[in-house]
């Protein structure tokens, strides 16, 4: 298919008029259209098409559609549907009353080529730049930032179901491109065990018969992946993606010990980062967020969060579940600085908040990072910290520290931590400290000779003390309240357009989707304001209702158990 661009044209009269009769008091649909005219052109998507073709639909229309879909949690069928039949999706997109629409497998395909041009991030874009053209959004002031899992579109599978059904799609796939090749090496039972789906089969209750199980499919496995070695056609089957993915999970589950195939320990696998954990959807991974545990992905949503202005989404990223909060605050930082909305002040949770975020925000965008920083566990720090680290005075220039007692040391060097990050290890020489009257107090064990104290590079180590120091002030504390509303926009995000559940496989269908719900509630929260209706306020049950006042205060800080 080819593009041929259209320039978007007055609405149809006819189907003016009759949205007019149809909704007296508007729509949705036709507000914005109204109010923030044609959102996406035909030109933005060129990219995306050859110069060659059969004309394509207009790609304009398509987005909107896509966005539609997620304000309204529609099906393609459905969202199909509606540009076929309904009067305020017509106005909406400019269409004759008799527009016949499109097949819904259009909007398959189009997000194929989105997903394939990496163009998702565009969609949300012209939501904003629309916003940004009527004054509803501006750089600077105020934003927040807060995560939530998503769930693998692949159903989660545990151990035995998992290897199982990675040596069935193995199979599967064999099966297709060398039928003959693969009946002359398949074992009578495998016909047993692997042709049917592993949740239709029962698995032994006692942890021993499990065990047995699971190295009869790792042998199986191990000598599917070795015939597929020896093979004639080698290198065309080990290139099928299911023969890889088995060849992967094989690797992190056994290994060969004495020649037999054993079951790795739990130590001997690699990280949550690059576990696979299903077959079909080889980039979800194991996440974990406090107590909850999923197989999938997380996604972040940056919004505005000015308190006379619409609260939007300015900001979508998607990772896999293992990628820790911790690494995000920059990413979240270059997505805004490249599209001109970076805030002043940006609010986060504890997740997102340590010294080298806070130092790079400062530095790097000019921003004010603010964030629960972890307290300090160190036994030194504890009680009225007489030891701790805040108690040391720190030379920067001369490269020296000063103990509480007068002690100075200079021996002074740079360092990694376990993390990789670069560190300053400071050591007070052993005579000093073997002569000390506090020794017991300022080391924290009997078993050490000396003190020792990791620092980090100057910028992170002022940041986060001036942090630690701004977050002890009770305006500090009034303050953060604002980070709090970012749960209700999650809370949003969930019940209206499924946020926590991937309608597809893979990161990048899975990031285009976030994208595209970002855009739907976008465009939700610009109708709300333009209609004048309020925001949900935070409900309280008939019951606490009843609570006497001197439990007010302590409501306020303490939730639900």
């Amino acid at each position: 298919m080819s593009l041929r661009p259209m320039e978007p044209g007055e609405i149809p009269a006819e189907t003016v008029r009759v949205a007019r009769a149809a909704f007296p008091k508007g729509s949705l649909a036709i507000r914005v259209r109204d109010e923030l005219g044609v959102l996406f052109q035909d030109e933005e998507f060129a990219g995306l098409f050859p110069s060659r073709g059969k004309p394509a639909l207009s790609p304009g229309r398509l987005a909107f559609v896509l966005v539609w879909q997620f304000v309204e949690g529609l099906t393609d069928r459905q969202a199909a549907e509606a540009v076929r039949a309904r009067i305020d999706v017509k106005y909406a997109l400019g269409l004759e009353l008799d527009d016949p629409g499109f097949d819904f497998s259009v909007l398959s395909e189009f997000r194929d080529r989105l997903i394939a041009a990496e163009a998702g991030r565009q969609v949300l874009d012209g939501i904003l730049d629309a916003a940004r053209e009527r004054g509803l959004l501006k750089s600077g002031g105020r934003a927040r930032t807060d995560s939530t899992h998503v769930h693998g579109a692949a159903r989660e599978l545990n151990w035995l179901e998992q290897v199982t059904e990675t040596l069935r799609s193995a199979l599967n796939a064999l099966a297709v491109v060398a039928p003959d090749w693969l009946v002359g090496v398949a074992e009578p039972d495998w016909f047993r065990h692997y042709a049917t789906r592993a949740e239709d089969s029962r698995f032994p209750q006692a942890r021993s018969k499990r065990a047995e199980v699971g190295l009869r499919i790792g042998t199986d496995g191990m000598r599917l992946l070795t015939a597929v070695a020896c093979a004639d056609e080698a290198d065309r089957l080990r290139l099928l993606p299911e023969v890889e993915t088995l060849r992967q999970v094989w690797v992190q589950h056994f290994h060969l010990v004495e020649g037999e195939v054993a079951r790795r320990s739990p130590k001997d696998r690699p990280p949550g980062a690059l576990r696979l954990v299903s077959p079909y959807d080889i980039e979800a991974r194991c996440g974990r967020k406090n107590d909850t545990l999923w197989d999938g992905y997380k996604v972040h949503l940056t919004e505005t969060c000015e308190p006379d202005a619409v609260h939007l989404i300015t900001n979508v990223v998607t990772t896999t579940g293992a990628v820790s909060d911790d690494r995000m605050a920059a990413v979240v930082h270059n997505g805004l600085a490249a599209r001109g909305l970076l805030p002043a002040e940006h609010w986060v949770d504890a997740g997102y908040a340590n010294a080298s975020a806070l130092a790079a925000a400062r530095q790097e965008h000019d921003i004010a990072l603010h964030g629960p920083l972890k307290a300090v566990t160190s036994p030194q720090s504890q009680g009225d910290a007489t030891y701790g680290q805040d108690a040391f005075a720190i030379d920067w220039d001369q490269r020296q520290v000063t103990c509480p007692n007068g002690k100075t040391t200079t021996s002074w060097r740079n360092a990694r931590s376990q993390a990789g990050l670069p560190v300053i290890r400071v050591q007070f020489p052993t005579n000093d400290c073997r002569t000390c009257t506090t020794r017991a107090d300022c080391l924290g064990s009997a078993n050490r000779r000396f003190r020792e104290l990791t620092l980090r590079p100057k910028a992170e180590y002022q940041a986060l003390q001036q942090a630690r120091t701004l977050q002890q002030t009770d305006e500090w504390k009034e303050s953060y309240k604002i980070r709090a509303g970012v749960e209700g926009t999650i809370a949003q995000g969930v019940l209206r357009c499924d946020l926590r559940r991937s309608r597809y496989r893979g990161l990048a269908k899975t990031s285009l989707q976030h994208q595209l719900t970002g855009a739907a509630i976008n465009l939700a929260r610009i109708d709300a304001h333009l209609s004048g209706t309020p925001r949900a306020r935070t409900r309280t049950s008939h019951f606490a209702r009843l609570r006497p006042a001197e439990q007010l205060d302590g409501a306020k800080h303490h939730g639900p158990d």
